[in-house]
C-alpha cells in the first residue's frame, strides 16, 4: 500500500497550472528531494524565482491512474480514519512527507493527530466507504 508521491503527478503532466496559468512543461528532473522544470514562457532565472513557492496544480483528467494499491494524496483528504476497535481517529487533513515516510494529519475530538503511512500502520484504504482502516491507538 503507497502513496503516490507528491512529484509523481507532475512528472506525469505535460502542462502545469500556477495561479491560474497554464504552462508547457518543456524539461523536468529530480534533484536533492525536489522537481526541477523547465516552463515555456520562463526564459530567464528572475521569471523562474518569481514563481518559487508557489502552488503547481495539474487537472486530474490529467494524471495516469494509480496503481493497484496506491493513492494520489488528494483522493485520501476527507476520509475517516478507524482504528481495529473501530473508534474513530480523525478525518484525513492532509498528508507530507517527512524524508523517512509519508504522514497523515488527522482531526477530530478537538485533537490534530499525526499518523505515519506505512504499511504496520495502514492496514485498508476503502475509497468507497471514505475509510481508513490503521493499527493504532487512541491514547497516541
Amino acid at each position: 500500500m503507497a502513496v503516490a508521491g507528491e512529484h509523481e503527478p507532475l512528472s506525469a503532466s505535460r502542462s502545469w497550472w500556477i495561479d491560474g496559468k497554464a504552462y508547457a512543461v518543456e524539461a523536468h528532473r529530480a534533484h536533492s528531494g525536489k522537481l526541477l522544470a523547465k516552463l515555456d514562457g520562463i526564459e530567464s532565472p528572475e521569471a523562474a524565482r518569481a514563481l518559487k513557492g508557489r502552488e503547481v496544480a495539474v487537472p486530474r483528467a490529467m494524471l495516469p491512474e494509480p496503481e493497484a494499491g496506491r493513492y494520489y494524496w488528494a483522493d485520501l483528504v476527507g476520509l475517516v480514519v478507524v482504528n481495529a476497535e473501530c473508534a474513530e481517529l480523525g478525518v484525513v487533513q492532509g498528508l507530507f512527507s517527512n524524508g523517512a515516510h509519508d504522514v497523515m494529519e488527522l482531526r477530530g475530538d478537538g485533537r490534530t493527530r499525526l499518523l505515519p503511512y506505512v504499511a504496520a500502520v495502514v492496514k485498508r484504504v476503502d475509497l468507497d466507504a471514505r475509510r481508513i482502516e490503521v493499527d493504532w491507538g487512541t491514547d497516541w
